[in-house]
């Protein structure tokens, strides 16, 4: 019973990490981040949200960068706040090129369709 409640808080954190993202003020963050998956641990204790930038595998370097570097206790405060969670999850933030890729290999089909 315990996994459930476990991916029930994870789908609910990372809704409520993606309407934060949007509503972070720095310009060095990417306003076109999508968290692509969104992992946390057992316990709780920390949340790992690997996230892609539209823009690119630079910007989303970029934005990780950050967000790991000073904006992850804002993240944490507003989450804890806006969820009501007993015990608010570390958030570590990896980058992951899969829009990039999906994009990639879109053109790849669309090219041998012509």
């Amino acid at each position: 019973m315990g996994g459930y409640k476990i991916n029930r808080v994870t789908s609910d954190i990372k809704i409520c990490l993606s309407e934060l993202l949007r509503e972070v003020k720095d310009p060095r963050i990417s306003k076109m981040l999508s968290i692509v998956k969104l992992d946390v641990s057992g316990d709780m204790s920390y949340a790992t949200a690997y996230v892609s930038a539209i823009e690119g595998e630079e910007k989303t370097a970029e934005s990780v960068k950050i967000l790991n570097k000073s904006a992850s206790g804002y993240l944490r405060r507003e989450l804890g706040s806006r969820m009501k969670l007993r015990k608010v999850p570390e958030l570590r933030f990896v980058a992951d090129n899969s829009i990039e890729n999906s994009a990639h290999i879109s053109k790849i089909i669309d090219s041998f369709g012509k």
